[in-house]
């Protein structure tokens, strides 16, 4: 599968489980296709506004699930999962990114942007169709529709530190 197949079929996705997952009281963070095509994996990243625990994914799990074999969206056999967004949490929505300003995500290009395609800094401005990265004092301009992926970078505290990642 194509990258262009790949992001239409995640919209899809999104657009058939983001209803049923909002019905449970949480939020549909991200959807990913994973694994190889014999063995593939859906994966539904959840929050909630208390965070998630073992009991909402598998709640959450048995309401996709029911859905899932009704509509049938993908061909064949997969597995499918349902999570936590984790603490390096998947952005995929300009009002994920505008949550996280002046927080360190990292971006992964479908295409090279200035010769790369993985950009990791600050966070500094969300507009319409792209964002604003800075990266080593740098300013960067990526759009949201040439982004493979987004992820915000965790900050771990340590004692007596200073609350960057290390």
């Amino acid at each position: 599968m194509g990258p262009e197949v790949m992001r239409g079929a995640r919209a899809d996705l999104r657009k058939l489980l983001e209803p049923g997952v909002v019905a449970l009281g949480f939020e549909l963070v991200d959807v990913e296709l994973a694994g190889s095509s014999h063995h593939p994996t859906l994966r539904v990243y959840i929050d909630g506004p208390a965070g998630v625990n073992v009991d909402d994914c598998a709640r959450v799990s048995r309401q996709l699930s029911a859905l899932l074999d009704v509509e049938d969206p993908l061909p064949g056999q997969y597995n499918l999962e349902v999570s936590s967004p984790g603490l390096d949490r998947p952005l995929v929505k300009p009002e994920d990114f505008r949550r996280f300003i002046g927080e360190t995500i990292k971006v992964k290009m479908h295409e090279p942007q200035l010769g790369r395609r993985n950009f990791s800094g600050r966070l500094v401005d969300v507009a319409a169709d792209h964002v604003v990265l800075e990266v080593d004092k740098e300013h960067f301009d990526l759009a949201f529709d040439g982004m493979e992926r987004a992820r915000l970078v965790p900050r771990f505290r340590t004692a007596g530190g200073d609350g960057r990642a290390r």
